[in-house]
């Protein structure tokens, strides 16, 4: 079955992780000891009902404080799907953290309170969404129960937050209007709300085409490991391990090797349960070339006439993710992109996006915790890489601070020089 990731987005109190336990709970994929971990949990909390946000708010002080604070994973699947939902903060201090959820989602889910409606909040996460290159949003107008299931205020929130995504690259935005708390049109269609014709969330997610979102025509492989035999038996045996981060290739295929240029063909294509034909993303496979070539680390195999962008000048949008220093021009980092590691100087900071009202300041001169701007880098070595828009696997790359080894930075490479 295929996969699909979802993150939920939203200021805080909106409903995420009640929606995310409904889902559970209503889908039936919760288990007893499960169910009476979080009923006891209620009960001390004082709750006077069930509280399903607690099957994802895992943390002790995320239970204490009826917050999320960390990013939660929970698995799931139905006769159709198989899901990962990645439950994201509403803090803005934890803006970081919901970049780490969303960074591999295929759709967020964007929980707005019909009382409230768009906060500053909602277009934080819409904006870093878009960024992030997530194609498909749902916004769900939680709590309709609340202003007497109305159309009028779905209709109102609606057509505010249309305003705000026109200025943003999701090409796929879903409304549906529920209430996580009573469950309307989380899994079962809402009878309060007979005026809705769409489908329940959990149709949605089970329908939602993601298969032509992943870049199957740029092959692009970066090398982990260079394989080599232990037994005598396979001594000539020498295989690149890693994991198709986009394209198809077959048995048969020219390719060539980055940076030094070199060509062969696949030989075979080599997996834990035996050979295959072809690879695709996101495989972990060890392909074996026709030809000796010297192949390390950090080396990306392609097609000898649709190679990615090779350089050591990249552009790109960051977000800071770092409490203990700021960002700004001459600033030395190390950069991990795909299997590659270089060191890099901030050469520029260009400006700083207001993800709220995506004003540019280009008079910035330093990145704060969570906040989002372009930056130029030199890097010391090229790296092999695509626009973001194109394809996230090699248009992503991570900042790492020299000092400590903590990732303090989030990069979607726009154009190389």
């Amino acid at each position: 079955m295929e996969l699909l990731r979802f993150a939920t987005a939203g200021s805080v109190d909106d409903g995420k992780s009640t929606l995310i336990g409904r889902l559970l709970f209503d889908s039936k994929q919760v288990f007893e000891d499960q169910l009476e971990a979080v009923e006891a949990s209620s009960l001390a909390r004082g709750d006077e009902y069930t509280n399903l946000a607690l099957l994802t708010d895992g943390l002790r002080a995320e239970r204490e404080q009826g917050i999320t604070i960390d990013v939660a994973y929970r698995y799931f699947a139905t006769p159709k799907r198989k899901f990962i939902i990645a439950d994201t903060p509403g803090h803005t201090q934890h803006t970081r953290n919901m970049v780490t959820g969303c960074s591999t989602a295929d759709l967020v889910v964007l929980l707005v309170d019909a009382r409230m409606g768009p906060t500053e909040q909602t277009r934080r996460h819409a904006t870093v969404a878009s960024l992030l290159g997530i194609r498909h949003l749902v916004l769900c107008i939680n709590k309709m129960d609340l202003v007497g299931w109305e159309r009028k205020r779905f209709e109102e929130i609606r057509r505010e937050f249309d305003d705000f995504a026109t200025r943003l690259q999701v090409t796929d935005l879903t409304y549906i209007p529920m209430s996580a708390l009573e469950g309307d049109n989380v899994v079962e269609r809402s009878k309060e709300m007979k005026w809705y014709d769409g489908p329940s969330l959990l149709h949605h997610l089970e329908e939602v085409h993601i298969s032509s979102d992943r870049n199957l025509i740029d092959f692009r492989f970066p090398v982990q490991r260079v394989v080599r035999p232990i037994s005598s038996e396979l001594h000539d045996f020498r295989g690149y391990a890693g994991q198709v981060a986009s394209g198809v290739v077959q048995v048969g295929d020219s390719v060539v090797v980055l940076p030094s240029g070199f060509s062969s063909s696949i030989e075979a294509i080599e997996t834990a349960d035996g050979p295959l034909n072809e690879a695709y993303p996101p495989m972990s496979v060890t392909l074996v070339l026709e030809d000796d070539l010297d192949i390390s680390r950090g080396d990306m195999i392609c097609r000898p006439h649709n190679q990615p962008m090779a350089s050591q000048d990249v552009e790109g949008m960051v977000c800071w993710m770092s409490e203990n220093k700021q960002l700004g021009a001459r600033d030395r980092l190390v950069v991990k992109h795909t299997s590659r590691t270089v060191k890099a100087i901030v050469r520029d900071l260009q400006y700083r996006l207001d993800v709220n009202t995506l004003h540019r300041d280009e008079n910035a001169e330093r990145l704060e915790l969570n906040e989002v701007g372009r930056v130029s880098l030199r890097l010391t070595q090229p790296l092999f890489f695509d626009p973001y828009s194109r394809n996230r696997q090699t248009g992503g790359l991570i900042l790492i601070d020299e000092a400590t080894n903590a990732t303090v930075g989030a990069v979607m490479i726009t154009e190389g020089r």
